[in-house]
């Protein structure tokens, strides 16, 4: 290959990674922007939002939300997320309790300053909602990057939203998003059916993964090839991340299943 023609591929490489750079950044900015405003939509008629189950400690989320004035499907949204609601879930980052509150900097912050504190659950949900109160301030109400700095820290998320946000925060963002639409179940909202506990609910476990891109893609593709079927994902303590699916919806499929192929023989 001659000179000429090694620089024109050169160029020409260099120009097709511009491209797709771009392509790239416009997606991710998309998204974002597509998320920011999920989020807003949520807050604007969130005070008229009930959750759709009897929620683990759930007068500690209804006291915690009349005390700092914030939505209780979020706080519940974001303790699913964090902990499935166990108080004494601890992290790999040592983050403990229903809110997965990090010991000792963001506890002591909080003005909590004995790691036993932080497995009182009603302790552990108001000093979860005085954080996310203070950051929605810090970020002038944008939840999407409260949530961000809820997980990743406030010094890695820029005030404005300028600059790329962590792949990781973003993905945080998300994942609390997805817990907010089973908390609050738009699906049956409206539905005059008398709220169930959330212990009475059974999940299987299907798989687990090290990768929380890997888990999200993979659900994502269970629920387009089994719509009707309910499936989540949960951090683990360890830094993996477990795919389980709704085991009501799976029996009730299978009780649907059964019934077509049993009116197909009957014809």
């Amino acid at each position: 290959m001659t000179r000429t023609n090694r620089n024109r591929a050169l160029l020409l490489c260099l120009l097709a990674g511009m491209i797709f750079s771009q392509f790239a950044s416009s997606a991710a900015d998309n998204r974002t922007t597509t998320l920011s405003e999920s989020w807003k939509n949520y807050l604007s008629s969130a005070d008229s939002t009930e959750p759709s189950k009897h929620f683990p400690y759930l007068h500690c989320f209804r006291r915690a939300a009349t005390t700092h004035d914030l939505p209780l499907t979020l706080l519940l949204a974001v303790s699913r997320g964090e902990s499935d609601f166990d108080p004494a879930a601890r992290s790999h980052a040592n983050a403990h309790g229903l809110m997965q509150i990090q010991w000792p900097g963001t506890a002591k912050h909080l003005g909590i300053n004995r790691i036993a504190d932080l497995y009182n659950p009603c302790r552990n949900v108001d000093a979860g909602t005085r954080y996310l109160k203070e950051l929605l301030a810090r970020y002038n109400n944008d939840l999407h990057l409260a949530l961000a700095a809820y997980n990743y820290g406030p010094g890695r998320i820029s005030k404005t939203g300028g600059g790329d946000i962590p792949d990781g925060a973003e993905w945080y963002s998300r994942y609390i998003y997805r817990h907010l639409t089973y908390v609050t179940d738009i699906n049956n909202r409206g539905s005059t059916e008398p709220q169930q506990p959330y212990s009475a609910e059974k999940r299987r476990v299907l798989i687990e993964f090290n990768r929380p891109y890997r888990v999200e893609a993979y659900v994502s593709s269970l629920q387009k090839r089994f719509p009707d079927l309910r499936f989540d994902w949960f951090k683990l303590p360890e830094q993996r991340f477990r795919v389980a699916g709704s085991l009501s919806s799976m029996q009730m499929r299978a009780s649907r299943l059964r019934h077509s192929r049993s009116c197909d023989t009957q014809e």
